[in-house]
């Protein structure tokens, strides 16, 4: 991942001015002729993110001042840094809240996935890394999300999400273990092997533990489907294209691992990323199916693309069976969500009301907005079948991201609480200053719930 901010001096830096919307007019009663006509000409306080280039005598560049929202939401000016000619910065402005926007919008808006692309140079943003290590923390965490969704299925599948969790664990001070192939079988994982049993690369259930297990546990589980075709029932070639991005619940619980042991969360943590690709071949599962289930229910396959429940019911089970105080899981699980709440907005399930409040809360707060959702017990009719205790696909196509909660919600001990967060994982620029790609959404506004909740532990 490039995102272009250092936490080393490297020689001079320009400072970078923000001016809040709503203090714009006394900032340009004050400044002189030259600044006031400039300011006007570039329309400088009509629209977030405009900026304007502050010169001196010897056309030298003296300073930057850029408009910034009242509600200092990072993502409507994170696009602006882009444009700012290469050098080195500094932020000057004396209220902490605004230099974090900044900050966190600069790295946000600088991001670029270049795995595959020859490095470019960029405006970059020099910091005090002490000062600001939770504003670092979350560009980190969020970058690290971008990077794996964005990554190509043949350089991110099953084996190789493996690996980087291995390497993330090392890193971390956790441990890492993986229950892998036919082994699934034999130590009762069978939905996932079900459903990844037709790819090259064996599907497996990875798992991380970190901190100390006398602080509250809690589970945090993702789907990570590495590329998903449709299976049997094949997506289209429209629908097909992006499905690199269907392991971005595993994305997303990494990312939310390294903000908690970042900020050093007092819990114990573990991570659990059912990881399969969903393939056809010879021994791909098929519709009529009937899979079995760690829990010991089992589940009819009413459609090969509704995998991403189908692998979490065995992490699921597995997470609850030791016990933790709260289970979260992502997942880029439905289409319906999309519909429901469009491309930025990520719908929140919980058993717990005041946990999905909870987070409404926190995400407007951070500006990473979700929605609490109904668990509408009364639609559990449509996700049964007649040859086994749930089906995949329910029976009525309305309500998709509530009935696929609903089949997940079967999986979790009532006495337990548990969030679900059905995340798009994706964005089409607007988050990322105008590049499409892999994102981190809901994460943030998870992790500031959970920092409120267990800072005091």
């Amino acid at each position: 991942m490039t995102y272009y901010i250092s936490t080393e001096t490297k020689g001079k830096s320009t400072p970078v001015v923000p001016i809040l919307k709503g203090t714009y007019e006394t900032w340009h009663t004050a400044q002189n002729k030259y600044l006031q006509a400039v300011s006007n000409q570039s329309e400088l306080g009509e629209k977030t993110g405009n900026f304007i280039l502050d010169r001196n005598a010897d056309g030298e560049l003296a300073r930057v001042y850029i408009t910034v929202d009242d509600d200092l939401n990072p993502y409507n000016f994170c696009h602006a840094f882009n444009d700012f000619p290469k050098g080195n910065y500094h932020i000057e402005c004396d209220t902490a809240e605004v230099t974090s926007a900044v900050i966190l919008a600069w790295g946000f808006g600088s991001y670029r996935f270049d795995r595959y692309l020859q490095h470019q140079e960029g405006a970059v943003l020099v910091i005090d890394a002490q000062a600001h290590a939770s504003e670092l923390a979350v560009v980190k965490a969020t970058c690290l999300v971008r990077d794996l969704i964005n990554t190509p299925a043949d350089d991110m599948g099953p084996t190789e999400m493996a690996a980087f969790a291995e390497q993330f664990a090392a890193t971390n001070q956790a441990t890492f273990s993986e229950t892998v192939g036919e082994a699934l079988l034999t130590e009762n994982f069978p939905s996932i092997h079900i459903v990844g049993r037709a790819s090259h690369k064996a599907p497996r259930l990875i798992e991380l533990n970190w901190g100390d297990k006398k602080h509250p546990k809690i589970s945090l589980v993702g789907k990570g489907v590495c590329f998903d075709t449709g299976g049997n029932n094949m997506k289209p070639s429209s629908s097909m294209r992006w499905m690199k991005k269907d392991m971005g619940g595993g994305a997303h619980v990494l990312g939310l691992a390294q903000l908690i042991i970042d900020h050093q969360l007092p819990v114990c943590l573990q991570v659990l990323i059912p990881c399969v690709e969903n393939a056809v071949a010879g021994n791909a599962y098929r519709q009529g199916d009937v899979a079995q289930t760690r829990s010991g229910q089992t589940i009819e396959i009413g459609h090969t693309d509704a995998e991403g429940r189908v692998i979490l019911a065995d992490a699921l089970t597995y997470a609850c069976e030791s016990d933790p105080e709260l289970v979260i899981d992502f997942a880029t699980l439905t289409g319906a969500a999309r519909v429901a709440m469009g491309p930025t907005v990520t719908p929140v399930f919980s058993n717990r009301k005041a946990i999905s409040d909870g987070i409404f809360t926190s995400g407007q707060l951070s500006h990473d907005e979700t929605w609490p959702m109904p668990l509408q017990q009364s639609y559990n009719k449509y996700i049964k079948s007649t040859i086994a205790d749930l089906t995949n696909s329910a029976s009525l196509p309305l309500g998709g991201c509530i009935t696929a909660a609903l089949f997940l919600e079967h999986f979790i001990q009532p006495e337990i609480s548990w969030v679900h967060i059905d995340t798009y994982g994706w964005n089409f620029g607007d988050r990322t200053g105008g590049t499409e790609g892999g994102e981190a959404l809901g994460m943030v506004a998870v992790f500031n719930w959970l920092q409120d909740q267990y800072s005091e532990h």
